[in-house]
């Protein structure tokens, strides 16, 4: 039963949904949401019900000591509301909690109901997957949409996937059926450094969702944490030529495919985006990832193989070879 009593009335609302799990390579996309209810300190208002949709022995609760007395948390999945101020002021409802195990159509009926409740106006959902994609370039963002009409308004490709998918899949497909605009922000991470956090990927799906929903999101030490994690990353993958070789291959491939793309309305998106921060100074993962092809890759974590406990990326398929395995099989 959805009980929203101590809801206010919403303005211009956009609902904003990440979940942990095959979805969540590098933990990037729930980071993400996380960070929007840290920095408008959102108001939990509704929880679904954890025994309809989660396994806990797939995803086991929590206990804690509160003031000496135990607690359990139960895996779930939480909705809270921010008000966002500015000279266009909105309101998102942000849904965050864990790929459920079981009643994938109920989960995604109820959050439909929240959002018919709430009069939401755009579903996003945001996801990451691992990709072969270099960690020193920028982080490639894919915004997709099964609603011809809107991928053309909102300069989205409209989405001819086929293959297995994740509740950011299905949740995308049960607001079409609907009659709900949605929209997924998918972003590549590297396969060869899956580790969460990846700061630089969740940066990047905070800057798309800027762009798509015209607001201005604070971004408080994303930029820092996202060059300090790509300056470990270097490091670490310096350390092994073989994986230093293998990052330039994926360099060289990335800047070739999208040697089009770095003039024109690339460049004019960044200068908008520069403009409006310029002008407004205000404020686990069981099962593996989801990889560009919709295979199942086990969590790739760096590799601990020193005396000093330092990290480094695993090494990468060497090719040629009749016996090789690739990561993203």
């Amino acid at each position: 039963m959805i009980e929203l009593e101590g809801v206010p009335e919403l303005v211009d609302p956009v609902m904003v949904a990440a979940f942990e799990g095959w979805n969540d390579a590098g933990d990037a996309a729930s980071t993400a949401v996380a960070h929007l209810d840290r920095e408008w300190k959102g108001e939990v208002f509704a929880a679904l019900d954890a025994e309809d949709y989660y396994d806990f022995q797939v995803n086991r609760p929590t206990v804690f000591l509160e003031d000496g007395v135990r607690k359990i948390t139960w895996p779930t999945t939480r909705l809270s509301v921010v008000r966002v101020g500015g000279d266009k002021p909105r309101d998102l409802v942000l849904v965050r909690g864990i790929e459920p195990s079981m009643r994938w159509r109920s989960f995604c009926n109820e959050l439909l109901g929240f959002a018919h409740e709430l009069g939401v106006e755009l579903v996003v959902v945001l996801g990451a997957l691992l990709g072969d994609t270099p960690h020193t370039r920028p982080v490639p963002i894919s915004g997709t949409t099964s609603d011809a009409d809107l991928a053309r308004r909102m300069d989205l490709e409209e989405t001819k996937y086929e293959g297995p998918t994740g509740i950011v899949g299905i949740l995308q497909e049960a607001c079409t059926h609907a009659g709900v605009p949605a929209v997924s922000l998918w972003a590549a991470v590297p396969h060869y450094v899956s580790q969460p956090p990846n700061p630089k990927a969740t940066l990047a799906l905070l800057n798309r969702l800027e762009d798509l929903i015209d607001v201005r999101i604070p971004l408080g030490e994303l930029p820092e944490d996202a060059r300090a994690w790509q300056v470990g990353v270097d490091q670490l993958a310096a350390e092994d030529s073989e994986v230093a070789e293998y990052v330039q291959s994926l360099e060289e491939a990335r800047d070739t495919a999208e040697l089009p793309e770095a003039s024109g309305e690339a460049i004019a998106r960044e200068f908008e985006r520069y403009l409006r921060r310029r002008d407004g100074s205000g404020p686990g993962q069981p099962g593996g990832h989801a990889t560009a092809d919709g295979d199942t890759t086990p969590g790739t974590p760096y590799l601990r193989d020193n005396p000093s406990g330092r990290t480094r990326p695993p090494k990468p398929p060497r090719t040629g070879g009749d016996d090789e395995e690739s990561s993203e099989d």
